[in-house]
C-alpha cells in the first residue's frame, strides 16, 4: 500500500508535464470534488451520518470568498480564514440541532437544510442573486498570481494530500478510534467513556472543513460562483463519489472523485454518438445504470476491492513503553457501591423492584437469578445506560442515578455486554484500545499531526500487555468479528480491564467459554481481586459462581430473593425454589 502510495503521489506530481490543458483543468476539478469527498468519508463511511447537503457547505465557503474578495476587496488568503469560520460555525449549528436526529430522520434533515442553504444564495442581496459573483480575483502566493489551471494544479493538490495525510492519521488515534466505533449505535461508545455525541458533532465539522476548502479553491479556480453548483444534486454527487471509492477510507474520496469526473466526462463525450439528440436526456439514465451495476460488483467501493488483492503488509507488535498512569484503588473491605430501593419501570412492567444491595471494595460479588429476573437491567441502571424510575446509586460516594453514562464510565465502571459488543471491522488490539479512551488526552489536532506517538505507543504496549493476560496476544492483529464468541468473550474483558477500573461490571463472561478457559479466567479474576479490583458479575453458570464469588445475591421478578456467602446462597430452600422448583 506504501508503494502504491508513492506512485500516487509521483504520477500525481508530474501530470501536468504529460497531458493535455483540458485534462489539468479536469484533474483540478477532481481535486477539489475530493475534498469534499474525503469529508463524507469520516462523516458516512466512518461516522455512519449519510448527508445528502455537503455541496452547501461547499457553497457557503465559495460565497464567503467571493464576497470578500469582491465587495470588500480583501486577499484571497484572507478568504479562505473567513470561509472556514463561517462555514464551520454554521456547521456546529445545525449539528447542535440535527444530529441527535436518528436514521433517515437525520439523512432527511440534511436534505433540507441544504435546500435552504442553495435557496439563500440566489436569494440573498450583495451576492449576485441568480447571476452570482463574477471577477473573483486568484489566488496569489507571493508575486505570483495562480491564474492558469496549471498555476493552481499544485496548490490544490497539495491541499488533498495534506487532507488524506492528515485523515489517515487521525482515524489512528484516540479520537479516530472513538470515531470508527459510531458505526452500530451508542451503547458501547458511552461505556467506553465517550460522548458520542461531541464525537459525531466534530465528524460534522471536519466534514464542512474540507467542503469550505473546496469551495475557497473552486472559486479563485473558476473566478466565478452562481448558486446552481451547489445544490442538492451535487451533494448527491459528492456523497456517490465517497460510496464508489470506499467510503470507509480517506483515500477512497480521491479515488470516487477521480472515477466519478472521468465517467461522466465520458458519458458526455461519446454519449452524443451514440444517441444523436437525445444524449441530454440518457445521460443521468446511463450514468445512473453504470453506477447500479457498480454496486452489484464492488459495494464497500473501489479502494477496499483493490486492497483486498493487495500483499499485506507484516503487522509490527507495539515495543514495550512506560505505562500508563493508574487510578489509585478504593480500600479493601470500605464501602465502593450502595443499591437502596432500586425500581426500573417499563410502563406497566416492573423490571426492578426495591432492590437494595451493597457492594465493598476488593470483593467478588455475583448477581444471580433465573432468566428475567432482571439482572441485565440491573447492571444497565449501575453503568448509566438505563435511568432509575426511583431510588439511588452511590458509587464511590458519589449519586449516580442523574449521571450520563459515559461520565460514570469514566469515573471508574468498566463494563462487558451479555450480548457481545465488538467493533468487528476493526482489529483486536483497536477494540482493546478503544477501552483506554479515557486514559488519554490526545485530541483531534494532536491526533491528526501525529504529535500523540509517545502517549499511542503507552496505550498500545499496555493493551498488549491486557490480551496477554487474557490469552489473546498471539490474535491481536485479527479482526475481532473473525474471533469465536468465547474468545469475543475475553476481548470485552481485556477491553474493560484497559479502562483502570476501580469497577469492573461483567455481564455473564463465562458464557461460550471452554471448561479450561473458565478455569483460566476464574485465576485472572482472582487475580484481580488481589490487585485490590472490585467486581460485581452475572453468570448462569453455578459452580463458577459459587468458586469465585465472596458474596451472592439472588434475585427473581426484579426483587431480591437472598444474599449471602456462596454456601448460605446455595442451602437457602427459596433460591433451590426459584432454580429446581422444589427443594432438593
Amino acid at each position: 500500500m506504501r508503494i502504491a502510495a508513492v506512485l500516487a503521489i509521483l504520477g500525481i506530481l508530474t501530470a501536468p508535464h504529460f497531458v493535455s490543458a483540458f485534462d489539468v483543468t479536469l484533474l483540478n476539478f477532481i481535486g477539489i470534488y475530493a475534498l469534499v469527498a474525503i469529508g463524507l468519508t469520516l462523516l458516512t463511511g466512518v461516522g455512519g451520518l449519510v448527508s445528502f447537503g455537503q455541496a452547501a457547505f461547499v457553497g457557503i465557503g465559495a460565497y464567503s470568498t467571493a464576497w470578500l474578495t469582491t465587495v470588500e476587496g480583501q486577499s484571497p488568503w484572507l478568504g479562505l480564514a473567513f470561509a472556514i469560520l463561517l462555514t464551520c460555525a454554521v456547521a456546529a449549528v445545525l449539528g447542535a440541532v440535527t444530529l441527535r436526529l436518528k436514521g433517515h430522520f437525520l439523512s432527511l434533515s440534511t436534505l433540507a437544510w441544504g435546500l435552504a442553504i442553495g435557496f439563500c444564495f440566489g436569494n440573498i442581496d450583495g451576492l449576485g442573486h441568480f447571476t452570482g459573483i463574477a471577477d473573483i480575483p486568484p489566488i496569489r502566493v507571493g508575486s505570483l498570481a495562480l491564474i492558469g489551471s496549471g498555476q493552481i494544479y499544485y496548490l490544490i493538490w497539495a491541499f488533498v494530500i495534506a487532507a488524506v495525510c492528515l485523515t489517515h492519521n487521525l482515524l489512528d488515534s484516540r479520537a479516530g478510534r472513538a470515531m470508527r466505533a459510531l458505526r452500530g449505535g451508542n451503547l458501547l461508545v458511552e461505556s467506553l467513556g465517550v460522548d458520542a455525541f461531541r464525537v459525531r458533532l466534530t465528524l460534522f465539522v471536519i466534514a464542512a472543513f474540507l467542503s469550505a476548502l473546496s469551495g475557497w479553491l473552486y472559486a479563485h479556480l473558476s473566478r466565478y460562483v452562481s448558486p446552481s453548483p451547489f445544490d442538492v444534486g451535487m451533494g448527491i454527487e459528492y456523497l456517490m463519489m465517497a460510496m464508489v471509492g470506499g467510503a470507509a477510507s480517506p483515500i477512497g474520496g480521491v479515488v470516487g472523485a477521480a472515477l466519478i469526473s472521468i465517467l461522466k466526462n465520458s458519458i458526455q463525450d461519446y454519449l452524443p454518438l451514440l444517441a444523436k439528440g437525445l444524449s441530454g436526456q440518457l445521460e443521468i439514465v446511463v450514468f445512473s445504470v453504470l453506477f447500479i451495476i457498480f454496486l452489484q460488483r464492488a459495494r464497500d467501493g473501489v479502494t477496499p476491492f483493490i486492497a483486498k488483492r493487495l500483499p499485506k503488509a507484516k503487522p509490527i507488535s507495539p515495543a514495550p513503553a512506560p505505562p500508563l498512569a493508574q487510578r489509585s484503588q478504593p480500600t479493601p473491605g470500605a464501602p465502593l457501591l450502595q443499591v437502596r430501593n432500586a425500581e426500573r419501570r417499563f410502563k406497566g412492567l416492573i423490571a426492578v423492584n426495591q432492590l437494595s444491595f451493597d457492594v465493598a471494595a476488593g470483593e467478588i460479588v455475583a448477581l444471580i437469578g433465573p432468566n428475567g429476573a432482571g439482572k441485565s437491567t440491573m447492571f444497565n441502571l449501575l453503568t448509566g445506560a438505563l435511568r432509575l424510575t426511583s431510588g439511588s446509586i452511590i458509587f464511590n460516594g458519589r449519586e449516580v442515578r442523574s449521571i450520563s453514562q459515559c461520565r460514570i464510565a469514566r469515573a471508574g465502571v468498566a463494563r462487558t455486554f451479555q450480548h457481545v459488543k465488538l467493533r468487528p471491522q476493526m482489529t483486536v488490539l483497536d477494540n482493546v484500545l478503544l477501552g483506554a479512551y479515557g486514559r488519554l488526552s490526545s485530541g483531534v489536532l494532536a491526533g491528526a499531526l501525529r504529535l500523540n506517538r509517545a502517549e499511542e505507543a503507552r496505550v498500545r504496549y499496555e493493551a498488549l500487555r491486557q490480551l496477554e493476560r487474557v490469552g489473546l496476544a498471539e490474535r491481536a492483529f485479527d479482526l475481532a468479528g473473525n474471533l469465536p464468541l468465547g474468545e469475543q468473550r475475553l476481548l470485552e474483558i481485556a477491553r474493560a480491564l484497559i479502562a483502570d477500573p476501580i469497577l469492573l461490571v461483567l455481564d455473564e463472561p463465562a458464557a461460550g467459554l471452554r471448561r479450561q478457559e473458565k478455569q483460566a479466567l476464574a485465576e485472572l479474576m482472582r487475580s484481580l481481586r488481589a490487585e485490590r479490583l472490585t467486581i460485581l458479575l452475572v453468570e448462569h453458570d453455578m459452580d463458577f459462581v459459587m468458586n469465585l464469588a465472596d458474596r451472592v445475591v439472588v434475585m427473581e421478578f426484579g426483587a431480591k430473593l437472598s444474599e449471602g456467602a456462596p454456601a448460605q446462597v446455595r442451602d437457602d430452600p427459596r433460591v433451590q425454589e426459584a432454580y429446581l422448583g422444589g427443594v432438593a
